[in-house]
């Protein structure tokens, strides 16, 4: 679960960083909160669909490019290439923030900043620092490698949460606090320009089959559960620091709210931690850029050389572009619009809508596989008194027609995820057009 870590939206990320507590100040807490749960119920299902889209192929074989050959072969290449610039891009702005972070950390721990070397202040030397921590754990082949890397993010995200919390239990923010609206928004347009910032901390589905294929025993109840552990946690999380960290500042509340606590060793280390968050996700980011990028030219198991190559080409073209670029919130504004919401929504819910129809000769073999299971099942669990096994064939006949009802249904709700994820698509590139880019 922790690797199904939920990273920062991809946007915002220098001049406005918005958070849940910004945006909880712009809808109010009661649509605030909603809008925190249904961005996880919606992200959930999207990770629902891609377990129930892997059962379709071979066992350790999941992958959008797997899927894309079965369904939509001719549109394979481009899926992986938008995931693959998507998860480099994010990467990227790891690094960025990084560079952008650390200097004023390392300022709040020096008490006189001309008693420290003068490169201590420098981004480039970070981003420089930190990439020399992460090449290794970029080498890694499997997810499940970086668990340990994961639990230590996951510490820097607790430690950050007991912050928020605190400062709200001892009211030492109520001088800089301003009005709380339990109901009242400020209305459409300050609600969708942070409507962005919700839906897109839940992203995390490129990783998604990479943890299928190397779950021991990916069974539909273990992987739900994984699904329901993860999604419910981190909307949790969002909820519980949103409403306190609005509670404290009022609608005064910014969209970094670790900066506007007073100066102490406390929000220095809160600062510090945000920094581990960030730089243990960027490997998080190279596993499902470098698997895009070999799906596109080839398919099949990436050799040890292979590997190497397109590790080492991931990592020297991000650190060129982090050390030379200040900023790519421009860029990274429709990326993430584009390549988040098809990850998340619109591909989760096309693969399983198109690989499911009852034409499909996936499907009829999947279903054929699941009557047997069922009929089985069914003469196990009858009573040996039974005459001619009418008992059984009636318990095997309303099992299947309760599974076809159920499938139906899940075909219906996929169709509508990816239609979701298109009008989130466009309310997202008309915000970056007309409220981040146009400043």
């Amino acid at each position: 679960m922790a690797l199904l870590r939920h990273q920062p939206p991809q946007h915002h990320r220098r001049r406005r960083r918005p958070g849940h507590a910004h945006a909880m100040a712009n809808m109010g807490i009661t649509l605030g909160t909603f809008v925190i749960c249904w961005a996880g119920l919606t992200s959930g299902f999207g990770l629902y669909l891609q377990t129930r889209c892997a059962r379709y192929l071979d066992r350790g074989r999941s992958s959008f490019f797997a899927l894309s050959q079965i369904t939509y072969p001719n549109a394979a290449v481009v899926f992986d290439g938008a995931i693959a610039i998507k998860c480099f891009g994010v990467g990227v702005s790891y690094l960025i923030i990084i560079g952008d972070l650390m200097p004023g950390v390392m300022k709040g721990f020096v008490a006189d900043s001309g008693d420290a070397a003068a490169y201590l202040f420098e981004r480039r030397f970070w981003v420089t620092a930190f990439m020399l921590v992460v090449i290794p754990l970029s080498f890694l082949r499997r997810l499940d490698s970086l668990k340990y890397t994961s639990v230590l993010a996951l510490t820097a995200i607790a430690y950050l949460i007991v912050l928020v919390v605190y400062h709200f239990a001892a009211g030492d923010t109520l001088a800089e606090k301003g009005e709380v609206n339990f109901i009242k928004w400020q209305g459409i347009i300050p609600t969708l320009a942070n409507f962005p910032v919700i839906v897109f901390a839940y992203t995390c589905h490129q990783n998604m089959f990479s943890i299928l294929n190397e779950i021991k025993n990916p069974t539909h109840v273990r992987t739900t559960s994984v699904i329901v552990a993860s999604i419910g946690t981190a909307a949790s999380v969002y909820v519980l620091v949103a409403i306190t960290g609005y509670l404290s500042y009022g609608n005064n509340v910014i969209g970094n709210i670790v900066a506007q606590y007073a100066p102490s060793v406390a929000a220095t280390i809160a600062r510090l931690a945000i920094v581990i968050m960030v730089g243990l996700s960027y490997p998080l980011q190279v596993h499902p850029c470098r698997a895009s990028l070999d799906a596109v030219s080839r398919w099949h198991e990436m050799s040890e050389l292979r590997f190497a190559c397109l590790t080492t080409l991931i990592i020297i073209l991000s650190y060129l572009v982090a050390m030379t670029v200040s900023s790519l919130d421009k860029v990274l504004a429709y990326v993430g619009s584009t390549g988040s919401t098809s990850i998340s929504f619109i591909l989760p819910g096309l693969f399983y809508y198109k690989i499911s129809a009852p034409d499909s000769p996936h499907a009829q073999r999947l279903v054929k596989d699941e009557d047997d299971e069922v009929y089985d099942s069914a003469e196990e669990a009858g009573s040996p008194t039974e005459e001619g096994g009418l008992w059984r064939r009636d318990s095997w006949a309303q099992k299947v027609k309760g599974r076809q009802w159920r499938q139906a249904l899940l075909r219906k709700l996929s169709l509508a995820l990816a239609g979701y994820g298109v009008v989130v698509m466009v309310v997202c590139l008309v915000i970056n057009t007309f409220f981040i880019v146009a400043h």
